[in-house]
């Protein structure tokens, strides 16, 4: 009978110690698990980004080369010029989500024409989905005509498309040309030092009675030898020389 008592408790015992430690492995299981799932940390880029979103004052994007800006600034750029040369513009591709179109131009005819703006590298080309895109954008914004504009060139494949759409496109010199034939855009508008020229005050111990043709006195001067000779006080506007 005390055997089986015995055994009873040791079962008992067995139980209450199992159920003190199962809930510490839950425990230790949850923990871990939440090790694991701890995000990465981002990178934080402070350099220049040319697809960013951001877009600085129509001041300072007029003083920008094309190389500096961002695919926002460029599109900002060109809706400066064309509402210049007379077009009414819609800015539709602003915060980058474009569909293909960043602006929708219109003459005074009426007649729209879709824009697409790539700011891109000139090692960077305009494939031939941007394209592709661009042709099929143009009607969902009820637009005749569809241009391409890059700062750098299309690939080959791409210009046959455009072709064979009849996409016109502008890129690298011809965008150039064409926005600083405008007058607005001035990338290299700093004032370039004025350098003035030292002309030479004569000493009245070297100054002679002589004169220069140019009618300024002579002063005595010493060649890279050591000799002395009669030079224009005017130099480096009159070179004359005399011998002594």
């Amino acid at each position: 009978m005390n055997e089986i008592i015995w055994f009873v408790i040791g079962i008992l015992a067995l139980s209450v110690i199992a159920g003190l430690l199962q809930p510490s492995k839950k425990k230790k299981g949850r923990r871990s698990g939440t090790r694991k799932k701890q995000a990465p940390k981002k990178a934080v880029n402070s350099g220049f980004n040319r697809a960013s979103p951001t877009c600085r004052a129509d001041e300072v994007i007029l003083t920008l080369p094309l190389d500096k800006m961002t695919g926002a600034e460029f599109e900002r750029l060109l809706t400066l010029y064309f509402r210049d040369n007379g077009y009414t513009v819609k800015e539709v591709g602003v915060g980058g989500r474009d569909g293909g179109v960043d602006l929708v131009i219109t003459d005074k005819r009426g007649e729209k024409t879709a824009v697409q703006a790539k700011c891109y590298a000139d090692h960077n080309k305009v494939q031939v989905m941007t394209v592709r895109e661009l042709v099929g954008a143009k009607r969902n914004h009820d637009c005749i005509l569809s241009l391409l504009i890059t700062t750098s060139d299309l690939t080959g494949p791409a210009r046959k498309e455009a072709d064979q759409f009849k996409v016109d496109y502008w890129h690298g010199g011809l965008v150039d040309s064409k926005l600083r034939s405008w007058g607005k855009w001035n990338p290299s508008n700093k004032k370039a030092k004025a350098v003035s020229v030292r002309k030479e005050q004569p000493s009245s111990k070297t100054v002679s009675s002589i004169q220069c043709s140019c009618g300024a006195p002579m002063i005595k001067r010493k060649n890279k030898a050591g000799a002395a000779f009669w030079g224009c006080s005017n130099f480096p506007n009159c070179r004359k020389t005399k011998a002594i």
